[in-house]
């Protein structure tokens, strides 16, 4: 796999069936490693390892409705309190973030209302904090550190 723009991590692998698994810490399971989900597996031990966030307030790949529609966010983190802190999209290394990324994540927030957006192909990563009062985002170097 590409060596991403994130520190160098420790993660299990897995080779059944000519196919390879990497662990995910979060789920507990095998996944089969895609360029997306080696892209995912660096941001989630990126928010733990770096950022300090407990695993027990990040959630990785589940369904949510967006306009009577079911999409899956890759992962989220929640705030003690139950409300969401991060939103985080990942992309395969390949593909570049362009404004429709950004439109794909603007839309999960609708229905999520995050604190902080984070967009990330492993290479480029965005950051974005959002000020639903005056309906706008400011664009971040990084997303703050967890602090109860």
């Amino acid at each position: 796999m590409q060596k991403l723009n994130f520190p160098a991590y420790k993660f299990r692998f897995k080779n059944s069936e000519n196919k390879v698994s990497i662990f995910d810490r979060i789920r507990k399971k095998f996944i089969i490693l895609t360029p997306e989900e080696w892209v995912r597996q660096h941001t989630v031990q990126y928010l733990i390892e770096e950022k300090k966030y407990p695993e027990s307030l990040i959630n990785v790949e589940k369904l949510i409705k967006v306009n009577d529609l079911n999409k899956r966010y890759d992962a989220i983190v929640f705030n003690p309190d139950g409300s969401i802190r991060l939103i985080v999209e990942c992309k395969s290394a390949k593909i570049k973030i362009t404004q429709e990324v950004f439109d794909q994540i603007a839309r999960y927030n609708l229905e999520l209302n995050a604190q902080y957006l984070m967009i990330t192909n492993g290479l480029d990563h965005y950051y974005c904090q959002m000020n639903y009062n005056e309906k706008r985002y400011a664009f971040l170097k990084d997303i703050p550190n967890y602090n109860k």
